[in-house]
C-alpha cells in the first residue's frame, strides 16, 4: 500500500492512503493490522479522510515499511466482528437525517403542512402515553404524550414540534449509547484467540483461527478456551460454561456432546469437530446475554431508571395543582414540559460507559458497570503471589540434585514433565532446559496433573512426581535420601522450590526465582491511601517464601501452602464478615477464588479460564493499573452523585419557575433539554487527569 506522510512528530505519524475511497471494512482491516504491529502503541484509521494516525515506539521507517507491506488480501488479517465503527456510522446518519428533516420542515414547509407533519410525527408519542394510561402505568411516556397532546390541542404546533424533536433526539442518543455500551462490553468479553491446534494426519498444527473451516478437527487442552462451537469427537472434559449460562459448576462433556465457543476446559483434553467458521456466533450470544440480563447493569443505572419513573406521578400532580391554583394552561404546561427521565436515564449510563472506556485506556477491561461500583466500595484486596505480585516469568536459579543423581539429567526430566502445563513455574523449568541445550523427548507415560499440587507420571517403569513439598512429602510420602538431610535443610529460603522424586525418593530440588514486581510495595501503599484497609496475600508457596514476600510488600496477612479451594473459602469467609473483597490472580488455581469475590481481577496474559471467569482484566504491564482502576471507580461514584444533585435541583427549579409563570412552556422545554445535553456531555469526560495514572 502506498501512503503519503501528512504530519509527523516524535513517536507519532499521520499518513493518507493513496486510494480514491475507503470502505468501513477496509478501515477495520487496516486498523486491525496496525494494532498488531509490535512497536505500535495506538492506531486509529479514519475512513472518510483515508488517513491513519499511528503512535509508535521505535523507528518511523519501520512503520512506513509496514504500511508498504500491507494488503487488504492478507490471509492472516482477522477484522473485529460487529465493529463499533459501523454502529457509529449508522447512528451518525440517523442523527444527521433527523436534524436535516427538522430544519427542512421549519424552513420550507408552509404552516398547514408543518402542522400536519407535526401531528403525524407526534402519533407514536401520543400512542405510548395512552397505552401506559390504559395499563395503569404512570411512566415518563405519559408526561411526554400529555405535553405534546396539550400543545396540539392549544394549536401551539411550534412547541409540540420542538418537544417531539427533542424527545426523539433523546431517544436516539439513549439507544445509541445503549447499543454502543453493549457492543463495547461484548467486544471486551469476546474471544481473543488468534491461533488454534488443528488435528491433521501428520499431527497437531498451530494455525490461524481464520483458516478453520466447518468439519475441521481441533484439539483443546486443559485451561484452554473452546474457540468455536462444535461436537466432541475424542476425549472427556469438564467445561466451565459460566460465561454463557451462569452455571458456576463445570459440566461434563464427552464424545458426541456439543460445546460452545468461549467456554473453558477445566479438566481433561478433547478433540472437537468445528460446527462452522470463526464468525459472530460467540459475539451474538454475548450480546443476547447482556441484553436479556440486568445483572451487569450498575446499581446507579437501575436506580436512575426507577427514580425517573417514580417521579412521574409527582410531576403530573404538580402540573395539575398548578392549573387548579392558577387556571393558567401555560403554567401547567411549563411544569409538564419538565421531567427527570432524559437526564437520569441518559447521563448515568453515559457516565458508566465513559468510565469503562477510560479504564480501557489504562489497559483495564471492565465487563460491567456494577463491578466499578464494587471496586469503589471494596475494603479488602486479596493477591495471588505468583504471576501477580511477582513477575509472570520466573527463572530457574539452581538445581540441587539428591541421591547421587546428575543435575543435568534431573533438569531434563523435570522439563519433560512440566512442558505439558501452562504454569509460570513450569515454563521456567522448560526454558532453563532449552537454554542449556537439553533435549527432553517424551519418555514418560500419560501425565497426571493435580491442580495446585504437582505432576505425576511413569518413566521407565518408575513413578516420578514433581511439585510442592505438600504434594511430594505428604501426599506421595516420598523420603529424603540417607545422608542428604543436612543438604536439604540448607536449601536457600529466598527461592520457591519444586521437588522432584523418583520411586518415592527425593531426587532433586529445582530452585525458582520469581522476582517481586518493583512497583508492588508502592501500589499497595497507594491503595491504602485510596481507602483499602486490608491487604492479603495467598499462595501455594512455602511458609518461608510467603513470609518474606509479605513482609517486603507490606501485606497485613498472608497464607501459604494453600489449595485453590482454600483460596475460595478464604474469600467467601471475608465476604461473610461483611467485607467487600477484590481478588487478583492469573492462574487456573485462582479461578474458584475469582468467581467467589465481589470483584475478580485477572491478569490478561494468565490462564484463559481465569480471564473468562474474572469480572475485570488488567494487562499488568504495571500494577499501578489497579490504582488507576480504584481512582476511576471512586471518581465515577462522585460523578453519579453530583449528576443526581444537578438533575433533581435544576429540573426542580424549572418546575418551580414554570409554576410561577416565569418560564414559557417552550423555554422550559428548551432549558430542560439543554441541561440534559450538558450533564450528558459532562458525563462523557475523563475522570482522571493524564498525570494521575500513578
Amino acid at each position: 500500500m502506498n501512503v503519503t506522510v501528512k504530519h509527523r512528530s516524535r513517536g507519532r505519524i499521520r499518513v493518507q492512503m493513496a486510494q480514491p475511497r475507503m470502505s468501513l471494512e477496509q478501515a477495520n482491516l487496516l486498523e486491525c493490522y496496525l494494532k498488531r504491529l509490535p512497536d505500535v502503541t495506538r492506531a486509529v484509521v479514519h475512513e472518510r479522510t483515508r488517513c491513519a494516525i499511528v503512535e509508535y515506539q521505535g523507528c518511523e521507517a519501520d512503520v512506513l515499511k509496514a504500511f508498504r507491506r500491507f494488503s487488504y488480501e492478507m490471509e492472516e488479517l482477522c477484522p473485529p466482528l460487529n465493529s463499533s465503527r459501523t454502529l457509529n456510522r449508522t447512528y451518525e446518519e440517523k442523527l444527521v437525517g433527523m436534524v436535516a428533516a427538522k430544519a427542512a420542515a421549519t424552513l420550507f414547509f408552509p404552516m398547514p403542512l408543518r402542522a400536519a407533519y407535526t401531528v403525524w410525527k407526534s402519533i407514536p408519542h401520543l400512542y405510548r402515553g395512552i397505552r401506559c394510561i390504559l395499563r395503569g402505568q404512570m411512566y415518563v411516556e405519559v408526561l411526554d404524550g400529555l405535553s405534546i397532546g396539550i400543545s396540539l390541542i392549544r394549536g401551539d404546533f411550534a412547541t409540540a414540534s420542538s418537544v417531539r424533536f427533542l424527545l426523539g433526539l433523546g431517544e436516539l442518543l439513549e439507544e445509541w449509547t445503549r447499543k454502543k455500551s453493549v457492543s463495547d462490553l461484548a467486544q471486551c468479553m469476546a474471544l481473543n484467540v488468534d491461533r488454534v491446534w488443528l488435528k491433521t494426519p501428520q499431527g497437531d498444527v498451530l494455525v490461524p483461527l481464520s483458516q478453520i473451516r466447518e468439519g475441521d478437527q481441533l484439539r483443546v487442552r486443559l485451561g484452554g478456551l473452546i474457540p468455536l462451537d462444535g461436537v466432541i469427537t475424542e476425549g472427556e472434559v469438564m467445561v466451565n460454561q459460566s460465561s454463557l449460562t451462569g452455571e458456576s459448576i463445570p459440566v461434563p462433556k464427552r464424545a458426541g456432546m456439543t460445546v460452545y465457543a468461549g467456554t473453558v476446559v477445566e479438566e481433561g483434553e478433547c478433540v472437537l469437530q468445528a460446527a462452522g467458521q470463526s464468525g459472530s456466533s460467540r459475539y451474538d450470544k454475548i450480546v443476547a446475554m447482556i441484553e436479556q440480563s440486568e445483572s451487569l447493569k450498575s446499581t446507579a443505572e437501575s436506580r436512575a431508571a426507577n427514580l425517573a419513573d417514580r417521579l412521574v406521578p409527582y410531576t403530573l400532580a404538580g402540573s395539575l395543582l398548578t392549573y387548579l391554583l392558577t387556571r393558567n394552561v401555560s403554567r401547567a404546561l411549563s411544569v409538564l414540559m419538565v421531567d427527570f427521565s432524559c437526564a437520569l436515564k441518559l447521563s448515568m449510563p453515559l457516565a458508566v460507559l465513559s468510565a469503562m472506556r477510560e479504564a480501557g485506556g489504562f489497559h483495564v477491561t471492565v465487563k460491567g458497570g456494577r463491578y466499578l461500583e464494587k471496586v469503589a466500595l471494596a475494603d479488602t484486596i486479596v493477591f495471588d503471589k505468583t504471576g501477580t505480585l511477582t513477575h509472570a516469568c520466573p527463572v530457574v536459579a539452581e538445581v540441587v540434585p539428591f541421591g547421587g543423581h546428575d543435575r543435568t539429567d534431573m533438569l531434563r526430566l523435570a522439563a519433560c514433565l512440566e512442558e505439558h502445563f501452562p504454569h509460570s513455574m513450569a515454563n521456567a523449568v522448560v526454558q532453563a532446559a532449552r537454554e542449556q541445550g537439553l533435549s527432553h523427548e517424551e519418555m514418560h507415560s500419560e501425565v497426571e496433573y493435580i491442580v495446585a499440587h504437582g505432576i505425576a507420571s511413569e518413566v521407565n517403569g518408575r513413578r516420578v512426581v514433581i511439585g510442592s513439598a505438600h504434594f511430594v512429602f505428604e501426599d506421595e510420602h516420598c523420603m529424603i535420601p540417607d545422608g542428604d538431610k543436612a543438604r536439604f535443610d540448607a536449601l536457600p529460603d529466598r527461592y520457591s522450590h519444586l521437588y522432584l522424586a523418583i520411586s518415592g525418593v527425593l531426587s532433586a530440588v529445582v530452585c525458582i526465582s520469581d522476582p517481586l514486581r518493583q512497583e508492588a510495595g508502592s501500589v499497595i501503599r497507594s491503595l491504602r491511601d485510596l481507602g483499602i484497609r486490608r491487604v492479603v496475600m495467598l499462595t501455594g508457596d512455602s511458609e518461608r517464601t510467603a513470609a518474606a514476600i509479605a513482609a517486603e510488600i507490606g501485606a497485613d496477612e498472608y497464607q501459604a501452602e494453600i489449595l485453590p479451594a482454600d483460596k475460595a473459602d478464604f474469600v467467601e469467609a471475608e465476604r461473610a464478615k461483611g467485607h467487600t473483597v477484590i481478588m487478583i490472580g492469573d492462574g487456573i488455581n485462582d479461578s474458584p477464588a475469582l468467581s467467589r469475590a465481589d470483584v475478580g481481577i485477572a491478569i490478561s496474559d494468565g490462564a484463559a479460564i481465569a480471564r473468562e471467569i474474572a469480572d475485570i482484566t488488567i494487562a499488568a504491564d504495571s500494577l499501578f493499573e489497579l490504582v488507576s482502576l480504584r481512582r476511576i471507580a471512586d471518581r465515577l461514584t462522585g460523578r453519579i452523585r453530583s449528576n443526581y444533585r444537578f438533575v433533581i435541583g435544576f429540573n426542580g427549579s424549572l418546575i418551580a419557575l414554570g409554576a410561577l409563570g416565569m418560564l414559557a412552556p417552550a423555554t422550559s422545554a428548551m432549558l430542560h433539554n439543554l441541561s440534559t445535553l450538558g450533564v450528558s456531555l459532562r458525563s462523557m469526560t475523563n475522570l482522571l487527569e493524564t498525570n494521575e495514572s500513578k
